[in-house]
C-alpha cells in the first residue's frame, strides 16, 4: 500500500498531471453551477478529449477531477436561484434557497463549500484504506436488498413533510412513483401510460422534473409577487455574511461526520449512487434532530444544508470503489467512466491495483488532491458568486428560464422536453400554492425505477416474494423501513416520554 501511495504521488504531482486536476476541477465547477447541465453531459462531451491524451493516468485525473467538481459547484445554482445544478443538489435547495431568501446566500454558501470538501476528502481516505474491503461487502447486495434498501428511503417520506403534512408528503410520493412508471417497463420492455406519444416511450427525463418543481415556479412566483426578490437578500450591502459562527460550527460537525460516512458508503454500493445519498442523508439528519431543530429543517437549517452537501461528494468519490476493483459502474457518470477506461484499453477491475497500480493510486491521492484545489478555487469566489443576487429581477428572470429550458433541452436533446418541463412547472406552481411538499414527488419519481426494477428481478430469481424472509439483509433493510414509517406517529403519541426525545 505503502508502494501504492509513493506512485500515485508521484503520478499525480507532475506537472502535467496536475495541471489536469486543477483543470477538470475548474470545468467541472463551472458545469455544476450551470442548471440542468450535469456531470453526465460534460464527461461524455470530453471523453475524446481524454482519448487524445493518450495517458490513460492523466485521462481519468481529468475525468475524475470533472466528475466531483461539478457535484461540487452544482449546490450554487440550487442555494441562490432554486435551480438545481445536478440532481444529487436537488436536497441542497431544501434548506439553501430558503437561507438565501433570509440574506445568507454568503452563509449558505460557505457551509456547502465546507461540507463538500470534508464528505470529499473523508471519502478520498475511506476510498484509500477499504476499497478492496468494500468491493467485497457491495458484493452481497443483490436484487433483494437493493429493493429493501429502495423502501427504506421510501419511507423516509416524514423527513420531507412539515407538521401535519405527511398524508400530503404521501400523495406526492405515490405521484412521483406514478410519474416513474411512464415509458418502458422493467419486466416486460412495452411502453406504459405514454397515450401514444414516442416522446414519453423513455420516460420523463429526471433533471425535466427537478427544474420543473423547483426553478419554474420560483420565476413564476418573482413575476407574480415582484417583492419577492426584495426578501431575498438582494444588494451588495447584505451579503457580508460569509462567517460560520461557533455555535453552528458545533451544529454541523456531527452532521457532516455522519453524513460522509454514510454518503460514501451509499456510493459504494452499485446503482446507489450520490442523489439518492444527498436524499437519504437529509432524511436521516432531520429524523434524528432534535424536535427544536426537526422545525428548523426545510427553512434554512445548517444542519439541513450541510447534510446532503456531504454525503452526495462523499458517494461521489465512493461510487469510484465498484468501478475500479470491479469494473461494475456505481452511478451513471461511473458508467461513462467506465466507457473511457475502455476506449483507452485499460481494464478496470480486481487486477487493476496489481497490474496498472499507477492509475488506481493516483485517481485515489487526485481526489484529495482535488478537493484541495476546489476549497481553495470556490471560498474566496463565494462573495462574487453570490453578487448574482445583486442582478435586477428583470434580467434574473430570464437568465433563471433560459438555463432551465437549455439544461432541459440538452438532458434529453427532445423539444418535446420543454412542453413537459412547462406543463409539469404549472402544476408544481399549483401545488406550492396548495402547500403541498415537492421533494417527495421527486423521491418518488428516483426511487421508483429501481423499487421496480429489482423487485422485478428478486421476484423473478426466487419465484414469488419469498426472498423477503430467506435473505436476512432484506428483512433487516424492510424492518427499518417499518420503524421509519412507525417511529413517527409513536413520538408524536408518546412524545411526553422521555425515551423518544431522546
Amino acid at each position: 500500500m505503502v508502494e501504492g501511495l509513493l506512485i500515485g504521488l508521484q503520478t499525480v504531482l507532475s506537472i502535467k498531471n496536475f495541471l489536469m486536476v486543477v483543470g477538470g476541477c475548474l470545468i467541472g465547477t463551472f458545469i455544476g453551477m450551470l442548471p440542468g447541465l450535469g456531470p453526465m453531459s460534460i464527461i461524455a462531451i470530453m471523453i475524446p478529449v481524454a482519448i487524445s491524451i493518450g495517458d490513460p493516468s492523466a485521462a481519468l485525473i481529468l475525468l475524475a477531477g470533472v466528475y466531483y467538481g461539478a457535484i461540487f459547484g452544482g449546490s450554487t445554482s440550487s442555494i441562490l436561484i432554486n435551480a438545481p445544478g445536478v440532481a444529487s443538489t436537488v436536497a441542497t435547495s431544501f434548506d439553501g434557497y430558503p437561507l438565501t431568501r433570509a440574506g445568507k446566500a454568503g452563509k449558505a454558501l460557505t457551509v456547502a463549500a465546507i461540507a463538500s470538501f470534508v464528505g470529499g476528502t473523508v471519502g478520498a481516505i475511506l476510498l484509500l484504506f477499504f476499497a478492496p474491503a468494500l468491493a467485497s461487502v457491495a458484493l452481497l447486495f443483490h436484487s433483494a436488498e437493493y429493493f429493501a434498501l429502495m423502501v427504506v428511503g421510501l419511507s423516509a417520506i416524514a423527513a420531507f413533510a412539515g407538521s401535519g403534512q405527511v398524508t400530503k408528503a404521501l400523495l406526492m410520493t405515490v405521484m412521483g412513483l406514478m410519474l416513474a412508471t411512464v415509458g418502458e417497463g422493467a419486466q416486460f420492455n412495452l411502453p406504459r401510460f405514454t397515450m401514444g406519444l414516442m416522446d414519453l416511450q423513455s420516460g420523463i427525463g429526471f433533471i425535466t422534473l427537478a427544474m420543473a418543481m423547483f426553478a419554474i415556479p420560483e420565476t413564476l412566483f418573482l413575476v407574480l409577487d415582484p417583492s419577492r426578490s426584495d426578501k431575498s437578500g438582494e444588494g451588495s450591502s447584505k451579503i457580508k455574511d460569509l462567517r460560520i459562527t461557533k455555535e453552528e460550527a458545533k451544529q454541523i460537525a456531527p452532521v457532516i461526520a455522519r453524513q460522509s460516512i454514510q454518503g460514501f458508503l451509499i456510493g459504494v454500493m452499485p446503482g446507489a449512487g450520490a442523489t439518492i445519498a444527498s436524499f437519504l442523508g437529509y432524511a436521516v439528519e432531520r429524523n434524528i434532530a432534535k424536535p427544536s431543530d426537526r422545525d428548523l429543517f426545510g427553512k434554512g437549517s445548517v444542519k439541513g444544508l450541510a447534510a446532503p452537501e456531504s454525503a452526495n461528494n462523499a458517494a461521489c468519490t465512493g461510487s469510484f470503489v465498484p468501478l475500479l476493483t470491479l469494473g461494475i459502474p456505481g452511478s451513471g457518470t461511473t458508467a461513462i467512466l467506465l466507457g473511457a477506461l475502455i476506449a483507452l484499453n485499460v481494464s478496470p477491475g480486481p487486477r487493476l491495483m496489481q497490474d496498472q497500480p499507477e492509475i488506481f493510486w493516483s485517481v485515489i491521492i487526485s481526489m484529495y488532491i482535488g478537493n484541495v484545489v476546489l476549497l481553495i478555487l470556490n471560498l474566496p469566489l463565494i462573495p462574487y458568486i453570490a453578487k448574482v443576487l445583486t442582478v435586477p429581477r428583470t434580467f434574473l428572470i430570464p437568465f433563471i428560464l433560459f438555463f432551465t429550458l437549455m439544461g432541459a433541452y440538452i438532458g434529453q436533446n427532445n423539444p418535446t422536453e420543454l412542453l413537459f418541463l412547462v406543463g409539469l412547472g404549472v402544476l408544481a406552481t399549483i401545488l406550492r400554492l396548495a402547500s403541498f411538499p415537492l421533494a417527495p414527488l421527486l423521491i418518488g419519481f428516483i426511487l421508483g425505477p429501481m423499487l421496480e426494477n429489482n423487485f422485478s428481478r428478486a421476484s423473478q430469481l426466487y419465484d414469488g416474494v419469498s426472498f423477503v424472509w430467506e435473505r436476512p439483509m432484506t428483512t433487516v433493510l424492510l424492518a427499518i423501513a417499518v420503524l421509519l414509517i412507525v417511529l413517527p406517529s409513536l413520538k408524536s403519541r408518546f412524545g411526553k416520554v422521555k425515551f423518544f426525545d431522546v
